[in-house]
């Protein structure tokens, strides 16, 4: 007896495409994006703005950027985030649970370092900053997990992703776009008032949100966290799971994860300071982010998608990592000439890099996990691409500054800019040798 043979995988049309955009599940992930990319700025890249803006040296700025470090901490308080039910919000079952708390806790911190702001005092204003990223980071924690377990099959999978990124990007418009036009006329303590009202999007996403329930089968077997096994169930099981299914590839998968972001995270607390020292104006700055930001990124999302679909994962990440040194070096063009459509040229690409390589990243780290651990698993990956990126961007300022004394401010961002591009070199050359260890494996496996 022979098995039945699989029957071939139906192609979607456009027209089934853009119905499935109908599909509550697709807005309430479009929802929970924004809220998950609102917090992450304001507590970095446009923090720095507003710290510059008060003749904070650019040494300070890029240390105090390690506020971001929370992110990449994550794994260590995962496993709690998978298994334990947040007190009396617990009701609203574990995943939006934890949602809600992480929500309100970020709104909190948010309303905190308006009030305190850097006249404060940097260590008041760094805590709530601090606050507001460990929210921010079990926030993202939990809707990672969601988005993946709420998932049917791969193609939703994708479009969930596709549809986080989207909301995600929305939120970094609005965190680095305008907020700077906000504090422009009403100041930055106002403006920050008002992106911790709109964490009330998020809010109100996990209110309406359902509770997955495709990992319970998964999960009704595991011991509780509190037991011994169920503890090194939940802290160690995720890695044994990870290296069991990946084996010694598993290793070069998250080196290949930790350097695919380093274009876009090295000099990210210069960003904000450079357009302040090339003098351009807040209003400049808003209206150019908002004019390439949301098109940027709608355009890096759906050709990173269709690529992804056409051409493999591989190949979808490969490009991404060439768009994403581009890029970045591009901006180093700016030094030579802050004229407004070059910044504006340069703006668009870097949207679109950054939007494409971000879809390519998160597609395949989520492919890498495995029920029953998918927050944690996913919260080791994203924690990988986050540290080598976020620890090292804490010198940008430091580095930007010793090379001023040697070839002028702008000559210092110049080869600030054109060396961080040229770190998309090492991913590239990691995703192909993944992709020639990774051949073999999909050849042997059965049909």
């Amino acid at each position: 007896m022979t098995d039945k043979p699989a029957e071939p995988r139906k192609k979607r049309s456009a027209m089934d495409v853009v119905r499935s955009l109908r599909q509550p599940k697709v807005a309430l992930m479009l929802a929970l994006g924004f809220a998950s990319g609102l917090p992450f700025l304001l507590t970095q890249n446009t923090l720095g703005y507003w710290l510059r803006d008060e003749g904070t040296s650019l040494k300070v700025i890029g240390f105090i950027s390690w506020v971001g470090m929370a992110y990449v901490l994550k794994p260590f308080w995962a496993p709690i985030v998978d298994r334990v039910d947040v007190p009396l919000l617990g009701r609203l079952g574990r995943r939006r649970g934890w949602m809600l708390l992480s929500q309100v806790v970020v709104a909190a911190g948010l309303l905190g370092m308006a009030l305190v702001g850097p006249g404060g005092g940097l260590t008041a204003i760094g805590a709530f900053a601090v606050m507001v990223a460990f929210a921010s980071a079990t926030q993202d924690i939990v809707i990672d997990a969601w988005r993946i377990e709420a998932a049917d099959g791969a193609d939703e999978m994708g479009l969930l992703s596709s549809a986080a990124q989207l909301g995600y990007r929305v939120a970094i418009l609005v965190a680095d776009a305008a907020i700077i036009a906000g504090a422009s006329h009403f100041g930055w303590p106002a403006s920050y008032v008002a992106m911790a009202v709109l964490m009330g999007i998020g809010v109100a996403a996990s209110l309406f949100a359902f509770e997955p329930t495709r990992a319970d089968e998964v999960m009704q077997g595991k011991a509780p966290l509190w037991t011994p096994r169920g503890f090194f169930d939940a802290v160690v099981g995720p890695f044994v799971d990870f290296f069991r299914t990946h084996k010694a590839l598993g290793l070069l998968m998250l080196a290949t994860i930790a350097a695919y972001r380093l274009p876009d995270f090295l000099m990210g607390p210069m960003y904000n300071p450079f357009y302040h020292d090339l003098g351009l104006t807040k209003d400049t700055v808003a209206v150019v982010r908002a004019a390439t930001g949301l098109p940027g990124a709608f355009a890096g999302i759906a050709i990173s998608g269709i690529f992804a679909l056409r051409f493999g994962l591989f190949p979808t990440l490969i490009v991404g990592s060439v768009l994403q040194g581009l890029g970045t070096a591009a901006f180093a063009l700016l030094t030579i000439s802050p004229d407004i459509s070059l910044f504006t040229a340069v703006m668009a690409l870097d949207n679109f890099a950054q939007a494409f390589a971000g879809v390519a990243l998160v597609a395949y780290m989520s492919s890498l996990t495995g029920l029953g651990y998918t927050a944690t698993q996913y919260a080791l990956l994203s924690s990988t691409y986050a540290f080598l990126g976020k620890f090292l961007k804490g010198f940008s300022g430091a580095v930007v500054e010793g090379l001023a004394q040697t070839h002028g401010l702008m000559g210092a961002y110049t080869v600030a800019w054109v060396g961080t591009g040229l770190t998309a070199i090492p991913p590239i050359l990691l995703v192909l040798l993944l992709a020639r260890l990774s051949r073999p494996a999909r050849t042997a496996a059965p049909a």
